[in-house]
């Protein structure tokens, strides 16, 4: 880490009373940074919001969030921006004090040296054995509860995959360890439904609304392995590394990347996310 702001003070301590390192009790959103400024930013707002209100804690108004973030921002070329918040310090026990004061933490990290290959040649993908609880409360959030990552991620150690597909219990394809996951296929451009788990990312949400200018019909759906062994196209999507195309998904390789790279390259000339 760089930097970071706690309650708009220059800090990197958080005290032991607080709800997001007792019980994980509150969000974050992860910002890819641009020229001194963080992209994306009005849609990283709304889904903190809903999040936020889903939860029950209170949104620290965004003109505090934008002031900090352009704060620790504003000599940045490159660089990636988290801005988390806790529903506050608690007593001991899961029940959420009625007068909590909601904890904001503003970060900023270095730009992640991913190598350009992920980009032009594509990621090789594990199949994750750790699978994801279906909680719909939760379903879409960034919450921060995040040890089925952590786990699935864990994964990869030793493995040559840049990524891991995630399943659900019920054995439902639902996005990557750090992503969101979709598929093209006939004209289709499917992304799992996420109804009972999994995070609804902020460049999914864009890739859907572009579908039809690349004569695309987007779908959410229950998707399987078997659809993604079936599909022509297999891509993963987040705000830093924005689209990576798969070149092989456990023991299969994909025919082509060509769709998915033109979809990359489009949004990337809209300026969304970074590709180095």
């Amino acid at each position: 880490m760089k930097k970071a702001l706690v309650n708009g003070i220059e800090s990197d301590f958080l005290t032991v009373h607080d709800r997001a390192f007792l019980y994980g009790d509150g969000l974050f959103e992860t910002l890819a940074v641009r020229d001194g400024r963080p992209l994306a930013w009005s849609a990283h707002m709304e889904r903190l919001a809903r999040g936020c209100a889903a939860l029950g804690i209170a949104m620290p108004p965004e003109a505090v969030l934008a002031r900090e973030s352009a704060q620790l921002c504003r000599a940045e070329k490159q660089a990636v921006l988290r801005i988390m918040v806790s529903r506050g310090s608690g007593g001991r026990g899961y029940a959420p004090p009625a007068d909590a004061q909601p904890t904001r933490v503003v970060s900023l990290y270095d730009w992640p040296a991913y190598p350009r290959t992920c980009w032009s040649e594509g990621v090789s993908v594990a199949l994750c054995e750790t699978r994801l609880a279906r909680q719909p409360r939760l379903a879409g959030l960034k919450h921060l509860n995040r040890l089925e990552q952590v786990l699935a991620r864990a994964e990869l150690y030793g493995l040559d995959a840049a990524e891991g597909l995630v399943f659900d219990t019920a054995g439902n394809v639902i996005e990557g360890t750090m992503s969101n996951v979709f598929l093209i296929r006939g004209g289709e451009l499917l992304t799992p439904q996420l109804g009972f788990c999994g995070v609804a990312g902020i460049v999914r949400a864009l890739v859907l609304e572009r579908a039809a200018s690349f004569a695309l019909t987007a779908s959410e759906r229950d998707l399987t392995l078997g659809d993604v062994h079936a599909a022509e196209e297999v891509f993963f999507t987040n705000s830093v590394i924005g689209i990576w195309p798969a070149r092989r998904v456990g023991s299969r390789d994909i025919p082509s990347m060509t769709r998915g790279l033109g979809i990359a390259r489009s949004l990337a000339e809209q300026n969304w996310f970074i590709v180095p």
